[in-house]
């Protein structure tokens, strides 16, 4: 009531202000001689116009005060008070850990374990990945805003490298990476609060920390807020990275990691999910028509920015950057190295989608490239081919 009494007061200020016929042309620039010509009727819909722009003006200012204002009591009302004691489900990507069902904080317990592994690349190389959990990306974690996360990191005895890991999530030295250094064969521990609900990166630390992270040390934690996420009817976990090899794409045999390519930002191989067609295919990811699909989808780097794009698709909801801001209708995406996002797509009709980085030849010819095969019913009225 104050609010619209103070824009009523100004508005009437403002109109009045023009009460006299030389205020009136002094403001609107009209010479004398021509004041008669302007009849009282056209000086009235000029006031009315001038007061509806200060209106709007005040409104969006107010507006926004009282939004900043409500995010800040959001921030200072989250529950922090401990009800008990939870070891987090970690998923190895595609797979997304459950929605979790709790609802007041608890004290997460979280393990993962640095593993340096001769893995596939491609159907004909091989290389030896860095990991968190013995795949790349690494596991996928999910707490809740107001959580304690309890966590250990343990760098396996076979590893011939010390290991890190700074979170994302984390409000602290180094994302966690100061209480972290692990040398092989034994384990560090920390714990911090999930403060900011979001999707997080996390990734090695320990330097040197771009050849640890292009090695694919990286993976995804996801801070759910406190009233948690809209449900959904399928969720999957992507995650780009591009990598630097000293043989060409495909190249037959083990290959090492090539410092120069890297240095240059020219990449031989970027992929979703640490290999190329991880999920095509035999492994694409599935879906129904009718279902609702959330993607959780990370940038490890460690050098290039995805244009992530599905073709023959369109996302209905975007969580730009893995925050709160929500954009819908989205063709393309941007996801910058060391970034995340969270996109939503309605299944509508049956079909392969092909989940690509649009910066196009990464797609088609250094493996950028993901799907999700619909099945269900036809719907002509929304698509159909002609014959001809």
């Amino acid at each position: 009531m104050q609010l619209i009494m103070f824009y009523n007061r100004c508005s009437a200020e403002f109109c009045g202000a023009f009460s006299d016929e030389k205020t009136t042309q002094d403001f609107l620039n009209i010479k004398p001689k021509t004041m008669s010509n302007i009849s009282k009727e056209t000086l009235v819909l000029k006031r009315m116009i001038f007061a509806a722009i200060l209106f709007s003006s005040l409104s969006i200012f107010f507006l926004s005060c009282k939004t900043n204002s409500a995010n800040a009591t959001s921030d200072n009302k989250i529950d922090t008070v401990l009800t008990g004691t939870v070891t987090a489900e970690l998923t190895e990507a595609p797979n997304v850990p459950k929605p979790l069902t709790y609802t007041s904080p608890k004290r997460v317990m979280v393990h993962l374990e640095t593993i340096e592994k001769v893995m596939p690349i491609s159907d004909s190389s091989e290389y030896t990945f860095w990991t968190f959990g013995g795949h790349v990306p690494g596991n996928f974690i999910r707490v809740r805003q107001g959580d304690l996360v309890d966590f250990t990191l343990t760098n396996s005895p076979d590893s011939k490298n010390s290991h890190s890991i700074d979170l994302h999530a984390v409000i602290g030295p180094g994302g966690g990476a100061d209480a972290t250094a692990t040398a092989p064969g034994q384990s560090t521990h920390f714990q911090f609060r999930a403060l900011h609900s979001g999707l997080y990166v996390y990734h090695c630390a320990t330097g040197p920390v771009p050849l640890h992270i292009a090695n694919g040390m990286y993976g995804l934690i996801l801070v759910e807020p406190q009233g948690g996420l809209p449900k959904v009817d399928r969720e999957y976990y992507l995650m780009q990275g591009d990598f630097y090899t000293t043989g060409k794409y495909d190249a037959k045999g083990l290959q090492a990691f090539d410092e120069d390519k890297a240095l240059a930002e020219n990449p031989d191989y970027v992929l979703f999910n640490g290999r190329v067609r991880s999920t095509t295919g035999p492994n694409a990811l599935t879906a129904k028509v009718g279902e609702t699909v959330r993607l959780y989808v990370g940038n490890g780097g460690p050098n290039l920015v995805s244009s992530f794009h599905p073709i023959g698709q369109i996302f209905t909801k975007v969580y730009m950057e893995g925050g709160h801001e929500i954009n819908t209708d989205v063709q393309t995406t941007l996801i910058p190295a060391g970034g995340a996002s969270i996109v939503e797509m309605k299944m509508q009709v049956p079909e392969t989608i092909n989940l690509v980085d649009h910066s196009i030849f990464r797609a088609f010819n250094k493996g950028a490239i993901a799907q999700i095969k619909v099945t269900g019913d036809e719907n002509p009225s929304l698509y159909q081919k002609i014959k001809k």
